[in-house]
């Protein structure tokens, strides 16, 4: 078991399989977190097969741990099954729009972070793909996700291998940075030189910022890591999946 504070993302696990009744009892504790009407609108997909990690590999930019870790989990936004409730029981659905979407997608969220805080309870390790919703299709086409479900979330779960734990932990914002009280305060320049000090000053950073030519570290990640061409294009191709998928007309 790990504290939040000492959290650490793990890429690399033990061989020692991740037991159905441990994830079962676990995915069954986190359907506890908050959920908009009681509905639960997000499904899981559990993925074990060496098979089928392989094939969805390719989504997630084939990093290691998804073909490596002994489960792989996919969370979904999950309107199909309320809509097929509501049809089966003569109520009339109107959940095929981007507010819906949304509401999914909050569900699933918290459902992943619930998820996850459980998994740390237990000592598993996990990695958090942010690369979900760059490449949709090939997973809606592997996992064969039907209309009005959309993936929003990956987690790579397993026993961290023992070298994971003694990683230095990442950094993180001060408090005063996103905690704004009564109302949202704007950053004036002097608050971004205070703010971000600290991060902009640790010598990974540093060597971050060198090792690819750059001024500052946040040209780093405006130039080279998330750049407006990549976000711009991504996001035609989340559009046009939300789109296939039933939640945008």
């Amino acid at each position: 078991m790990q504290s939040l504070l000492t959290r650490r993302t793990i890429r690399r696990y033990t061989d020692q399989p991740v037991e159905d009744t441990l994830l079962n009892r676990l995915l069954t504790e986190a359907a506890r977190t908050q959920t908009m009407g009681n509905l639960q609108l997000y499904s899981v997909v559990v993925t074990r097969s060496d098979e089928q990690k392989a094939r969805l590999a390719p989504a997630h930019f084939n990093q290691p741990m998804v073909t490596e870790a002994p489960v792989v989990l996919t969370i979904c936004a999950d309107f199909n099954r309320t809509t097929q409730w509501a049809r089966c029981r003569q109520a009339s659905p109107g959940y095929d729009n981007l507010l819906s979407f949304m509401n999914a997608a909050i569900d699933a969220l918290l459902y992943t972070q619930t998820l996850c805080n459980l998994l740390d309870e237990e000592g598993l390790g996990y990695c958090y793909l942010g690369t979900t919703v760059y490449q949709p299709q090939t997973i809606i086409d592997v996992l064969q996700l039907p209309r009005l479900v959309m993936p929003v979330a990956t987690l790579t779960v397993g026993w961290p291998h023992p070298d994971e734990l003694k990683s230095p932990l990442t950094d993180r914002l001060s408090v005063d940075a996103f905690v704004h009280q009564e109302t949202y305060h704007d950053y004036a320049p002097a608050d971004i030189d205070r703010l971000y000090a600290y991060k902009e000053q640790l010598q990974e950073n540093r060597h971050f910022v060198e090792i690819n030519h750059k001024e500052t570290l946040a040209q780093v990640f405006t130039d080279i890591r998330y750049t407006r061409r990549d976000n711009e294009a991504l996001s035609t191709t989340l559009l046009d999946t939300l789109r296939q998928q039933g939640f945008l007309q």
